[in-house]
């Protein structure tokens, strides 16, 4: 698709509405709302070895306006303008979980939703935590909770856990890094 031309209907704090002119593929012109948004990182912090037999992870129960209650996730939180990833990631871990990461691998990037937004968030695996300080925001209202790898696996498969970029990184490490 080819962006013919865009109108700003709203820019928010943390995202803005676009309203875009684009030429589809065959060749007709048609107009699409996107949200625009600068993107995140998310990252599973593991207590344990990824690989040991039933390693400990930290998760995290979030209140989200939109889920209408509390909802299971892993860290994560928006980039700031010019902000790396990387630097996100461990910023959000130590924000939200208090810890920090000797070693962050990346995993992948996906796009939350594409039909309507053009979020992508930045997915990582965080080993070798140290203890620190955490400092939530404050209309961050969460618990953190220690759940050994078999439990998520358990709560992904009663359908416990439903946020998409949590799903996707905990089955991508039980794809690719514990069964890789």
């Amino acid at each position: 698709m080819t962006l013919v031309s865009t109108e700003r209907l709203f820019s928010g704090r943390i995202v803005n509405l676009d309203r875009d002119t684009v030429r589809f593929p065959d060749g007709s012109t048609g107009q699409l709302e996107m949200l625009r948004h600068p993107g995140a990182s998310a990252v599973v912090p593991f207590l344990d070895d990824p690989e040991a037999d039933d390693p400990r992870v930290l998760l995290l129960r979030q209140f989200r306006h939109a889920a209408d209650g509390y909802i299971w996730e892993i860290p994560a939180g928006r980039l700031d303008a010019g902000e790396a990833p990387e630097a996100c990631a461990r910023r959000e871990l130590q924000e939200e979980t208090g810890m920090r990461a000797k070693r962050l691998d990346r995993l992948t990037t996906i796009y939350t939703t594409p039909g309507f937004t053009d979020e992508q968030i930045h997915l990582f695996l965080a080993r070798e935590l140290e203890q620190g300080d955490h400092r939530r925001e404050a209309d961050e209202f969460m618990e953190l909770h220690v759940r050994r790898w078999s439990e998520l696996t358990e709560m992904i498969q009663r359908g416990e856990i439903g946020d998409g970029k949590t799903l996707v990184a905990l089955l991508f490490v039980q794809a690719f890094i514990r069964h890789g």
